[in-house]
């Protein structure tokens, strides 16, 4: 564009031409069309100069674009392309922030259950091991608000704020908490005094992976059979028995009603394990005329067909108990 332009005005100049005509005979000589009969020599050498310059330009670019092709970089934008729609069309997703160790465990879990996520890590090392496992990844700071915004936070179902250290989950889930005040947040801690700041920052629940592991390890030892069951029923792998958390919808047929009305054993084969009440409080092995409220979970037991037919009349969502 610079080069017609520096054409088009020294032909005005030099020959005397209107701007049109100098314009139109300056897109001849670039293209190498038509050469312009020039009155002057100093107009043959500028045509000269526009000749060459037009024929270099022209393979500058071809030069420029084969490179691109050639290096990988164009299907390399089509790729970020077609991620960013995928982050446009996500809803009702979870934001996992930080793939190590924890978070791989994580996200293996959701793309068992089918789950959508995306992994927002700062790590590319990191970012491309989660793309490799098949996870929707992105290379950013997740304590940045314009970041959470790009990964969808305002259509997310939850955040899980799994970096590597404590200081990085409590920014992350601060900066969560400021975007959305109702959004479910699941906060790693390594210590007990990040336990407290993560509940302060706004964390829905505070996880520690060692005080987990503890009390797995000596509940093994303890208890093993009960720790066996618990892990078939919670397991995504098996396939005859699960434990769900299913919300029951204020419009459902079951809201309302008590746990005998409803008659969940009967017609689902399914036993209510406990109901967690719409302010959180929970009830375990609740009593046959206790009523189920909407909004209400009902942590139930059953195969996982039984369980589906029981979400569609709940009219909520399913997710996993851990």
């Amino acid at each position: 564009m610079l080069l017609v332009l520096a054409g088009a005005a020294g032909y005005s100049l030099i020959e005397g031409w209107s701007f049109a005509q100098s314009l139109y005979r300056t897109i001849l000589a670039v293209t190498t069309v038509e050469s312009p009969a020039a009155a002057t020599w100093a107009g043959r050498l500028l045509t000269v100069v526009l000749l060459v310059g037009g024929i270099g330009a022209a393979l500058y670019t071809f030069t420029l674009l084969a490179t691109v092709v050639v290096e990988g970089g164009l299907p390399k934008y089509f790729e970020q392309r077609r991620r960013a729609r995928m982050l446009e069309n996500l809803r009702d997703h979870f934001i996992l922030c930080g793939y190590g160790r924890i978070g791989r465990i994580i996200a293996r879990q959701l793309l068992r259950q089918s789950v959508p996520f995306v992994v927002v890590e700062r790590d590319e090392h990191a970012v491309q091991a989660a793309l490799e496992d098949g996870a929707l990844a992105v290379e950013a700071d997740a304590s940045r608000e314009d970041v959470l915004r790009r990964v969808g936070i305002e259509r997310a179902r939850g955040l899980i704020a799994a970096v590597g250290t404590d200081a990085e989950n409590v920014y992350a889930v601060l900066s969560a908490r400021v975007l959305r005040p109702d959004l479910f947040i699941v906060g790693r801690a390594e210590t007990e005094d990040a336990t407290l700041k993560l509940k302060r920052a706004g964390a829905s629940r505070v996880v520690s992976p060692y005080e987990i592991g503890g009390l797995q390890i000596a509940q093994t030892a303890l208890r093993p059979a009960v720790v066996d069951f618990v892990e078939l029923a919670t397991s995504s792998d098996n396939l005859e028995l699960a434990m769900e958390e299913i919300t029951v919808a204020g419009t459902s047929g079951l809201a309302k009603r008590s746990l005998l009305d409803a008659n969940l054993r009967q017609r689902f084969g399914v036993i209510v394990v406990g109901i967690q009440r719409a302010d959180l409080r929970m009830e375990f092995n609740p009593d046959p005329d206790a009523i189920i409220g909407g909004g209400d979970k009902l942590v139930v037991l059953g195969r996982p067909e039984s369980l589906k037919k029981l979400e569609t009349e709940a009219g909520g969502h399913a997710g996993a108990v851990a």
